[in-house]
């Protein structure tokens, strides 16, 4: 836990400036726009009491571009959309996404319950063109606690084309001439995402120029060179890495697939998909996870991995089949390897183009070295270090006894009392949250929740009870009441919802 004592407050650069924006705060400042806070500013949409803006510095929505494959799959059923299992009657579903592009019959027809990659991600596209309040081409610098107004403080630069500025007047330019803002928030949602994990023994390779070690999440600009490529390496027994060995697998000739697909999992394994199994990503199993104490669930997570880094049942039978095919009119084994249980130990170069692993086999406790032309790391995400972003804020984090933030059950960070406002966070409380953080069928019920713990009357009503399990011996706690008192300051007006 952090024993540092919170700063004085700050003075402002420019005072002027400051009062103009400080006169007229949003309610709720968001810091990225991915689909978790795509989906609350669609919610917040259904409350216009709530005044919210969001921050995003890419120039467009797009989620995972780098892994767009024909014919991929997300892992959720198109329920659960950004609002749907929050409000199914928002103008903001993937029903309504799907009537204004006059594709309601078709997809009635194909009778399809899990949607293509690339169609979500069009979906949300289609969202964030339309939804006022985001803000894309800004990049948001600092963020601050202003004592004097008692309001976040955030300084952003506009990093596109010149835009309307959102709630506070320009002040300056930086050196390179983009235009320097402010706003000021009563609350902020931090929802910057994760970001690519390069095992260590790997960083010096990817982070070399011109050698061909790459993240999954960049593998479709990569895609042409490494099907030229005489031996490719797929590193990781997720689903990113199944369905870049697939396609990989598919499209190299027949008799010459020159395929290494590894992993250290001691098996490629499904994910878990039994419908009880499936009620660990309710609100229900949330719940519970957060009321174990910090050790029970530091030793859960690790246990839980087949739940979230599992393959989908069609995606294995997928590449079972092809290499069947491949061995049937090659008549002999294809050219590709699949190794579970094995880590890199290190890895270099030892030819101008030919790569060497040193590997470790986890069981057999053997140790050998392997060559290959290329490789591509579908090794996963880590949550993005937000520590500079965030730097004047850290002395009001409390932490646990691993220094991580600790998070509340309405997933707002626990401050030191001097902050008035609050600080939620989106894919950023797995260890408090559990393995249905980064889930997409939990970002309507989320959002949900962040939102009624701002108002004194919830905005969206939600179920009590979720799962047909019983998680544990006591109960959980419930949803659809606010946790504690409202988080917006006591001298505003209570804000009033709009629907129940």
């Amino acid at each position: 836990m952090s024993t540092a004592q919170p700063p004085n407050p700050a003075a402002s650069a420019d005072p002027a400036t400051a009062d103009r924006a400080a006169d007229r705060p949003v309610d709720l400042a968001g810091i990225g726009i991915g689909p978790f806070n795509l989906s609350l500013a669609a919610l917040a949409h259904g409350v216009p009491a709530l005044r919210t803006a969001f921050y995003e510095q890419r120039p467009a929505f797009h989620w995972h571009p780098g892994l767009l494959i024909d014919g991929a799959t997300i892992q959720v059923p198109f329920l659960a959309d950004l609002v749907t299992l929050a409000d199914p009657g928002s103008p903001w579903t993937f029903l309504q996404y799907l009537k204004a592009h006059e594709r309601l019959f078709p997809f009635y027809v194909a009778e399809r319950f899990h949607i293509e990659r690339a169609e979500y991600d069009a979906y949300c596209r289609w969202l964030s063109e339309q939804l006022p309040g985001l803000h894309f081409d800004h990049r948001v610098d600092a963020v601050r606690w202003d004592h004097e107004y008692e309001l976040f403080e955030i300084d952003f630069a506009r990093l596109g084309p010149a835009a309307d500025a959102p709630a506070s007047d320009p002040a300056a330019t930086d050196e390179e001439g983009r235009a320097l803002g402010r706003v000021y928030a009563r609350n902020l949602v931090l929802g910057v995402g994760t970001e690519p994990y390069v095992p260590e023994p790997l960083r010096p390779l990817a982070d070399a120029p011109n050698v061909p070690v790459l993240h999954s999440s960049d593998y479709l600009e990569h895609r042409e060179r490494l099907l030229a490529t005489g031996h490719v390496t797929v590193i990781g027994s997720g689903q990113s890495g199944a369905e870049v060995f697939l396609d990989l697998l598919r499209n190299r000739p027949l008799g010459a697939e020159g395929l290494h697909w590894m992993a250290r999992t001691p098996a490629f394994a499904p994910m878990e998909y039994g419908k009880l199994g499936l009620e660990q990503f309710s609100p229900d199993y949330t719940r519970y996870f957060h009321t174990l104490p910090e050790p029970a669930r530091d030793q859960l997570l690790p246990r839980q991995w087949q739940l979230y880094k599992g393959i989908a049942h069609e995606t294995l039978d997928a590449i079972h089949h092809e290499l069947y095919r491949r061995a049937l009119h090659s008549d002999g084994w294809p050219g590709a390897v699949l190794t579970p249980g094995v880590t890199v130990r290190t890895a270099g170069r030892i030819a101008a183009a030919q790569l060497e692993l040193h590997l470790e086999h986890t069981e057999q406790g053997t140790r050998a070295r392997h060559t290959t032309e290329a490789v591509v790391l579908a090794t996963g995400y880590r949550e993005r270090r937000v520590d500079t972003l965030l730097a004047a804020l850290d002395p009001y984090i409390r932490r646990d006894a691993s220094e991580r933030p600790r998070v509340d059950a309405d997933h707002c960070l626990v401050l030191d009392p001097m902050i008035k406002g609050s600080v939620y966070v989106q894919n950023a409380e797995r260890h408090t949250h559990g393995v249905g953080t980064p889930d997409l069928g939990l970002a309507a019920w989320r959002s949900a929740v962040i939102l009624n713990s701002l108002l004194t009357d919830p905005a969206y009503r939600l179920p009590s009870r979720t799962a047909f399990t019983a998680f544990g011996l006591q109960p959980s706690g419930r949803c659809g009441t606010v946790i504690g008192n409202p988080h917006l300051p006591d001298q505003r007006t209570p804000l009033t919802p709009t629907r129940t």
